[in-house]
């Protein structure tokens, strides 16, 4: 048994294997081992690797999931309160499979919602896990007690390298920054960006190859929302993948294979890549007349014009990410819920009506940013626990869209589910997500387009995840689309 050593006052008794969730993000950049990352769900698990054995199975090096039943359900796996092994390499044998993540959460909301966690890493500390949905909107909602500054993840910055961006400041400056760009994702935008989308994403299918194996996060996934991203920006067109490159370097852990070769530099070396490119088109913008895209919007506002480069930095990174990984992450999981819930794939085709019902649920499902980090301003209770003024929070949006209490059958993909836009995968208050519309734009285009060329669309192996534990999503997804209408 793990007994947990959390101060007085910060939780009552022993924890046994739920303490494996109080070290749910030791790394907020996931996994330090890229081999491990296939068959895991998202990089939180790699608690596994940070509290060692005796917590949560006692598995062969073989070990995978119970196969799903009849209905689609599956076993949890592996269950709490088991032990687990490790391998030669000191590392946890077993690897944990999408389905798993959620019974892990469903037991610390159960049981300890509001957790204090040591993570045993300096740039991290303890925090509190907050994985309840109505305590998590408690939180964001409340943005003068639960602050968001100095940034949205665990480890605390580098003294050396910090970036400013406005998601991770507190208004007055937060409000003045969001102001400049929102602009671009508001409805008169958005209504020019709809036939540009359409016809992109009309492109883009109609290049998909019938009948043969193909990547869906790299054909289809990744190119629609590169060129949406390339378009906010004005950003040269033949370029615009670097856009993709810098996104996952953002957000990659250190060891991840797009850094391989380059030297423990090399995570930075690529940031500062993408503010030298970044330095040459706000050059050229900042001396011509404004117009309606992302830089020129940012070297003409009031508010933004006198960034520094690492607070430039800090916000093309929150744009880059926010408009590039989450839509992408979402469009490749809609093409698995439904790959693995064929009635809903049928009631959909049945059904088109039901696209934005379909992309809301796959918002939720899905939940592309799997937390957010903010710190106490003052003494706050919480849960029956009292979070003091300093402390660290995790919102885990990926344990509240999955809480039973507050959405019915939280783990079941239901695409027509009442009130189906009940989800936290945006973030609520001040900082919810300026550009949840714009997502949800891509997402019903893409499968409208989707349900005019294909009438099946088959996974044909298990996703590699990427290597993260702040973004959840996909690395590749294999396909085939066996005919085309």
């Amino acid at each position: 048994m793990v007994v947990d050593q959390r101060p007085l006052g910060r939780g009552d008794g022993p924890f046994d294997s739920v303490e494996l969730l109080s070290h749910i993000h030791a790394r907020a950049a996931g996994f330090h081992h890229a081999d491990d990352v296939a068959q895991m769900a998202f990089g939180p698990l790699q608690a596994l690797d940070d509290v060692g054995m005796g917590l949560v199975g006692d598995m062969n090096h073989d070990a995978r999931p119970n196969p799903p039943g009849e209905d689609g359900s599956t076993v949890a796996y592996p269950p709490p309160g088991d032990t687990l092994s490790s391998n030669e390499r000191g590392r946890p044998a077993c690897r944990l499979p999408l389905d798993a993540v959620p019974p892990y959460f469903e037991r610390l909301r159960a049981e300890d919602p509001v957790h204090w966690a040591e993570s045993g890493e300096e740039e991290v500390g303890g925090y509190w896990s907050v994985t309840k949905f109505n305590d998590i909107m408690a939180v964001d909602t409340n943005h003068e007690v639960f602050s968001s500054e100095p940034t949205i993840v665990l480890p605390d910055p580098a003294e050396d390298f910090t970036l400013p961006m406005f998601i991770a400041m507190d208004p007055p400056k937060h409000d003045v920054q969001r102001k400049t760009v929102s602009p671009i994702v508001a409805g008169p935008n958005l209504a020019k960006l709809e036939p540009i989308i359409r016809e992109r994403a009309a492109v883009i299918l109609d290049d998909c190859p019938i009948g043969e194996e193909f990547d869906w996060v790299d054909k289809v996934s990744i190119e629609l929302t590169t060129m949406t991203l390339a378009t906010l920006f004005d950003f040269p067109w033949e370029d615009r993948r670097k856009l993709t490159l810098w996104s996952d370097a953002a957000t990659a852990d250190e060891d991840a294979p797009i850094f391989e070769g380059g030297g423990e530099d090399r995570p930075r070396a690529m940031l500062f890549e993408c503010v030298d490119y970044f330095m040459r088109l706000w050059n050229e913008r900042v001396n011509a007349p404004p117009q309606p895209d992302l830089i020129s919007m940012l070297c003409h506002g009031e508010a933004t014009r006198d960034m520094d480069r690492m607070e430039y930095l800090g916000n093309l990174i929150l744009l880059i990410v926010g408009g590039n990984d989450t839509t992408r992450n979402t469009i490749s999981g809609s093409v698995l819920a439904l790959h693995q819930n064929p009635d809903q794939d049928r009631k959909l085709r049945e059904n088109p009506e039901l696209i934005p019902s379909m992309v809301s649920e796959t918002i939720r499902w899905q939940t592309p940013l799997a937390y957010m980090r903010r710190r106490a301003t003052r003494d706050f209770e919480l849960g029956g626990k009292t979070i003091r003024e300093g402390d660290k929070i995790a919102m885990w949006y990926v344990s509240g869209n999955r809480d039973e209490e507050v959405i019915d059958r939280p783990n079941d993909y239901i695409i027509d589910r009442d009130r189906v836009r009940q989800h936290l995968s945006f973030g609520f208050g001040i900082h919810r997500c300026v550009g949840n519309r714009l997502a949800e734009l891509q997402l019903k285009i893409i499968w409208e387009e989707i349900l005019k060329r294909f009438p099946k669309i088959e996974v044909t192996g298990a996703p590699r995840m990427v290597n993260s534990s702040f973004v959840k999503g996909y690395e590749t997804l294999p396909v085939i689309i066996p005919t085309k209408l």
